[in-house]
């Protein structure tokens, strides 16, 4: 069985939306797979499990995004270095940085809804001592809205989006990746 057709044989079943909780949870901190590679199964799989598999992205998100930025605001010269140097670079971080001085809100909205690495801001919202609530309230609009547009369009399209994923499931997963790095690029140009 090709791995493609494993990943939406499980995605059907309602553990699956604790992986998508887990796995946005870490892209929120650390990884660099955007949610939309973990939410795709499942709704492509069973149209029924677009809310459930939107729901766990959101709160994931939300709880990653949390983390991320209490390690920013008190672990940051232990796990919050040692992040940025395992995932990024402090370059990045210190471009994170001069981006939260130059556009304030705007690059909340910007990380919740683009590629650009939301893990960088949420450790240096935390790091400057941006507004918690800000910071959360606006990351749980906009990300929650982000990853309803796409469960919405997958629970759409649900037979060809299914018919496009088995076809090209590599191909597609390299493309979420290479969309991530240009996130990061996207920053390095601004």
């Amino acid at each position: 069985m090709k791995l493609g057709e494993f990943m939406l044989a499980k995605a059907d079943t309602r553990m699956y939306s604790f992986f998508v909780f887990v796995m946005t949870v870490a892209e929120s901190i650390f990884l660099f797979v955007p949610p939309e590679v973990f939410m795709t199964p499942p709704i492509v799989a069973n149209r029924r499990r677009a809310v459930p598999t939107v729901v766990a992205a959101a709160l994931g998100s939300l709880v990653g995004g949390a983390i991320a930025y209490m390690i920013g605001l008190w672990l940051f010269d232990s796990v919050g270095v040692w992040l940025i140097e395992n995932f990024a670079t402090m370059e990045q971080f210190q471009l994170a940085q001069q981006m939260f001085v130059k556009y304030g809100v705007l690059i909340i909205l910007m990380t919740a809804v683009t590629p650009v690495p939301y893990k960088l801001m949420a450790i240096c919202a935390g790091f400057m001592g941006f507004s918690a609530w800000l910071f959360l309230g606006m990351s749980a609009i906009f990300r929650t809205g982000r990853f309803a547009i796409v469960g919405f369009l997958l629970w759409r399209f649900q037979s060809q989006a299914n018919a496009i994923v088995k076809k090209y499931f590599w191909p597609l997963t390299a493309a979420a990746v290479l969309i991530a790095g240009a996130g990061i690029l996207l920053m390095f140009v601004m």
